[in-house]
């Protein structure tokens, strides 16, 4: 594989997952491969990614480990990632090993490409089924405009089907704007924890004028109901199940660390 073609795949990756990628970032002294940023609500988080295309026979040794670590350092990047078509000597390991380094050899990235290629034909899949539909639609659509009543036949039903007609698609147009206009608000992590905080506030509250329970039962309560409207919140808007982890596990500790300061004071 070219190195050139390597960088491209490695990535499409980091963007599926997420990342906003730089390739050949260039620094004051290093040109990176690639620089990926993962924006969170507590800060960015980046990674270095060093791409080598070397001969099966040649192992990646202690040198280049240590090349993106000092590169991670001057960028203050969280990971190092190095990415070859061989493999790494055994310094190489145990060094990766003590320090926060991932290695991807060739067995690792054919593993890579194999269910990348799996996610991306299933994609192509259900782009077509939906084109499919999509025209099944359309032809359908074009067999019922072909049979229109007559003007003769019934004036009065013909109009007010037009006007049923063009009521229904102002809703359609209305719907179709404030959904993702919802979507967008509910996406950001600041409302998240704000909806958390209230709703698992009032849903407490709301069993605690009911049942009447003892504080220890209603803070158990209300951890478990940020815990589940969290993920939930999360799981509903997201599609990644790495950014559900990571977006979720922020929205509830935060949103449960306000809740503690909010009982204290």
């Amino acid at each position: 594989m070219e190195k050139s073609r390597l960088v491209e795949f490695m990535a499409k990756i980091m963007e599926e997952s997420g990342f906003k990628v730089y390739k050949d970032f260039r620094t004051s002294r290093h040109l990176i491969d690639i620089y990926g940023v993962l924006p969170t609500v507590l800060g960015d988080i980046g990674v270095v990614v060093a791409c080598k295309n070397y001969d099966e026979k040649w192992n990646v040794g202690l040198d280049v480990l240590k090349e993106m670590e000092m590169v991670a350092k001057t960028l203050k990047a969280s990971k190092v990632v190095i990415v070859t078509t061989s493999g790494y000597s055994s310094q190489s390991i145990n060094y990766a090993a003590r320090r926060n380094i991932k290695l991807i050899d060739r067995e690792m990235l054919l593993n890579l490409a194999q269910k990348f290629s799996k996610k991306t034909s299933e994609l192509i899949d259900s782009e077509n089924e939906e084109y499919d539909d999509y025209h099944k639609y359309e032809e359908s659509e074009e067999v019922a405009e072909v049979y229109t009543p007559s003007r003769s036949s019934s004036k009065g039903s013909f109009f007010h089907h037009d006007k049923k007609g063009s009521l229904n698609r102002k809703r359609d147009q209305i719907k179709s704007s404030w959904i993702p206009a919802l979507r967008g608000i509910f996406s950001n992590t600041v409302v998240l924890i704000l909806v958390v905080i209230c709703l698992s506030y009032v849903i407490t509250a709301a069993v605690g004028a009911f049942s009447n329970p003892n504080k220890g039962v209603l803070g158990v309560l209300k951890f478990f109901l940020s815990a589940i409207l969290s993920y939930g919140l999360v799981y509903a808007l997201e599609n990644r199940s790495t950014v559900i982890l990571m977006k979720g596990t922020t929205v509830f500790f935060v949103s449960l660390f306000i809740s503690i300061l909010l009982i204290i004071f």
